[in-house]
């Protein structure tokens, strides 16, 4: 009787649980896309209340033989010490339970019953409405009917799909693509809601320079060693960055800013990219470019901006609103943020989780790009038809949207870094204790020692030597005996010992590093070899594989401290001369150097330029492509050149009398119009004459009459893809103008061309703005 009891209870609570998962995952009405699926549901929902009827019914009609048993029989004979009847009382509530429950669902079943002949009626109708689907043929959509094709056959190959109601139908298709995504027109009988003008946005919240950098820390958070080493310089910084941002507020003089809503998502220090870069912190590995997001999240936030940090690809889900699913639908809601800060692992997972949100927003990104990414690796057909694809470039974004650690590529907006200031007493102190026969040799890891024998024998003739190698303890580094190696430095130990030193010198490798910077600015003299043939993607392995050829411009160790600073600071020398060096470091034990620091690696310096850019960067805003030839109007044709010749000179500028200036930034009154020379680049011929290679200036002289003014004769011109042009064919009278807006470039040669070359004037110590970008 027990076993009878237990049985019918467990079979009424599995079908009390069936019956509320049938109705539950069944909901009538979640979604206009599940029509048919819902009333199939509800129609196995009245199935189940009737076997749940007939099963009660059953199990009553068992319990009522029992009960008929027990009162015809001595069952109880005997046994009453054993089994008092007491313990059988709750079986005659259970039969009052299990008949209240009975008429219950039968009560239950006559309602489904009625609800299900009205759904059933509605369904029919939307049957009717959902087989009227067609795939609309409207020449505005012209992608529409390719769209639907492709979602039939593969609507389940990503979950996100179904979370928009997509269920296989030809309506949830067209939903889909006409409501979601914007591949076809809306359908008339979906509800349209009038279009009730907007009220206009409520004004934007005015960035405030930062008094305080603690919130900065709490954003960035922890759990990796790299997060600590920027939290580390950040605090070790923050009165530079304090005194920096109020000089600047100053001098803008309660300028209006927009504030920003600003993500900052670093990439590389993800676990899904594999976060090389966090487990080699105290082992020695690279810290440039930790050096230089710690400086970035820095500048945004004093400068006033809304901040968020991210290192995990789930926080860049949650924060970009991606649907569950494989990353092919759009965002589940606009953008919420201005711009992005990520570097190329992060815009790789971007556009993997983005689905067509990626190419609707890109425009917002800005990527850190140490090297720089030219923009015939940049633009994806371009570089797959000749020969330019690598595995980092082909994104199609602004050249001018990748931001680079120095200013080697113009074509590219220049992010940098800060080194420490010194105040006048550590000045002093600097020059009192400089030793001049002390050296420290850049270079990490001993790797970068093997093979320069020859050059420190020399220099230990006159210097004694310095290291900062790391190594383990039972494992001491492979440098010579004579070099005293301290090991792996905390940062102001390192800056301690650069105070002392008189020369810090180079062997080839790390290029374009912050360290350099850093010893020149606590007064040593930086040595470093000349390349000879400069290094680049053509004949170095280590620039082989990135979107940049670096053309004839890494002709040393760092580029940017032989052609901005120079003598007396930094000497570049040939080091397989033997004579040329040591008569190098004879000269630097006599020289008198002062600490230096260009102010664009000051605090000051980078929070004015990224200020400039943020103002005044756009990427967004669709700027009209070039005309082709076919399609040039007379009026185009005859219209006057607002560029004229420079008095007394061979180039042109803007002319004052043009009547008219774009708002272009830079102003258009910075420009200057340059011939290169064969074989030279844009950013060699502007340099020549004391300028900058601007890119933006391009599409100003990508017109005819511009070789005329130059007195370039063309026998013919035409309009091409090439990252040279515009430019001249002089030996055949040949013009060619740029046809493709992305490949304006200031990089790249060829003895064949003579380029036209955009440049512009640059402020003193700040080469990424003219002097009057502010």
């Amino acid at each position: 009787r027990i076993f009878v009891l237990g049985i019918g209870f467990f079979t009424l609570c599995f079908l009390m649980t069936s019956l509320g998962g049938q109705f539950s995952a069944k909901r009538l009405g979640d979604s206009p896309f599940t029509i048919r699926t819902e009333v199939m549901g509800a129609l196995e929902s009245r199935g189940v209340l009737r076997r749940m009827s007939d099963m009660l019914e059953m199990l009553m009609k068992r319990m009522d033989i029992l009960a008929r048993l027990e009162n015809s029989t001595d069952f109880h004979k005997g046994d009453e010490a054993r089994f008092p009847l007491d313990r059988f009382q709750p079986a005659a509530g259970l039969m009052e339970r299990i008949q209240a429950i009975a008429q219950n669902v039968s009560d239950i079943a006559i309602k489904v019953d009625q609800i299900l002949r009205n759904s059933l009626l509605n369904g029919k109708v939307m049957e009717g409405r959902r087989d009227q689907c067609e795939v609309p043929r409207d020449p505005k959509y012209p992608d529409c009917a390719g769209k639907v094709e492709w979602m039939r056959a593969r609507w389940t190959s990503d979950p996100c799909y179904a979370f928009f109601g997509v269920d296989g139908t030809e309506c949830s298709f067209l939903i889909y693509l006409s409501e979601v995504e914007w591949f076809c027109p809306p359908l008339p009988w979906r509800n349209q809601t009038v279009a009730v003008p907007s009220p206009p946005p409520p004004p934007r919240a005015q960035a405030v320079f930062r008094k305080d950098l603690a919130r900065l820390l709490e954003l960035i958070g922890t759990g990796k060693e790299s997060l600590s080493f920027m939290k580390k310089r950040i605090r070790h910084l923050a009165q530079q960055w304090l005194r920096a941002a109020r000089r600047l507020e100053q001098r803008l003089a309660g300028r209006q800013r927009d504030q920003k809503h600003i993500l900052v998502h670093i990439g590389f220090l993800t676990e899904e990219s594999g976060d090389v870069f966090s487990p080699r912190v105290l082992k020695g590995g690279p810290l440039g470019e930790m050096v230089q997001w710690a400086d970035i999240l820095a500048a945004l936030f004093m400068l006033g901006h809304s901040l968020r940090v991210t290192v995990s690809l789930k926080e860049l889900q949650s924060h970009l609103g991606v649907p569950p699913g494989r990353g092919n639908c759009p965002l589940t809601s606009p953008l919420p943020f201005d711009l992005i800060y990520t570097d190329y692992h992060g815009l790789q997972q971007m556009k993997q989780h983005m689905g067509l949100s990626f190419k609707k927003y890109r425009c917002r990104v800005r990527v850190i790009d140490t090297f720089g990414t030219e923009p015939a690796y940049n633009h994806e057909e371009y570089a797959t038809l000749r020969g330019y694809r690598t595995n980092w470039g082909y994104w199609n974004l602004q050249p001018s949207q990748f931001m680079t650690m120095f200013p080697h590529t113009p074509d590219n907006s220049f992010m940098g870094f800060v080194s420490e200031e010194l105040n006048q007493t550590e000045r002093q102190l600097i020059k009192a204790n400089k030793v001049s026969s002390m050296a420290v040799v850049y270079g990490k890891e001993a790797s970068i020692w093997k093979g320069k024998e020859k050059f420190l024998s020399i220099l230990n003739k006159y210097m004694e030597i310095h290291g900062t190698v790391y190594y383990e303890t039972q494992r001491p580094p492979e440098v010579p005996a004579f070099v005293k190696n301290h090991g792996l430095l905390p940062q102001h130990e390192f800056q301690q010992l650069l105070r002392k030193a008189k020369l810090f010198i180079g062997f080839g490798f790390p290029y374009e590093g912050p360290a350099p910077l850093e010893a020149i600015a606590n007064g040593c003299v930086f040595l470093q070899a000349r390349f000879n043939p400069p290094h680049s993607s053509l004949n170095h392995e280590f620039f082989r594989g990135k979107p940049t050829s670096r053309e004839a411009s890494v002709s040393s160790q760092h580029p940017y401290a032989e052609d901005f600073i120079g003598k007396p600071h930094v000497w570049t020398v040939d080091y397989n001369n033997s004579e040329e060096f040591e008569a190098a470091i004879k000269t630097i034990m006599r020289t008198q150097v002062e600490p230096y620091l260009p102010y664009e690696y000051t605090c000051e310096g980078m929070l004015e330029r990224i200020h400039a850019y943020i103002q005044h960067q756009d990427f967004c805003t669709t700027s009209s492509l070039p005309p082709s030839p076919k399609t040039k109007s007379p009026a185009m044709q005859s219209s006057p050149s607002p560029l004229a010749l420079s008095p007394n000179s061979t180039h042109l500028v803007w002319s004052p009398s043009a009547g008219w200036a774009p708002q272009a930034w830079p102003p258009v009154a910075s420009l200057q119009v340059w011939v290169s020379e064969p074989q030279h680049t844009c950013t060699e011929t502007c340099r020549r004459h004391g300028l900058v290679c601007e890119p933006t200036f391009f599409r100003f002289l990508n017109k005819e009459e511009v070789f005329l003014q130059l007195s370039i004769a063309c026998d013919s011109t035409e309009y091409e893809m090439n990252h040279l042009y515009p430019a001249v064919a002089e030996n055949v009278r040949e013009c060619y103008l740029q046809k493709e807006p992305l490949l304006f470039s200031c990089a790249g040669h060829n003895a064949k061309y003579r380029r036209l070359c955009p440049c512009r004037d640059f402020r003193q110590g700040q080469v990424a703005l003219c002097r009057d970008c502010l």
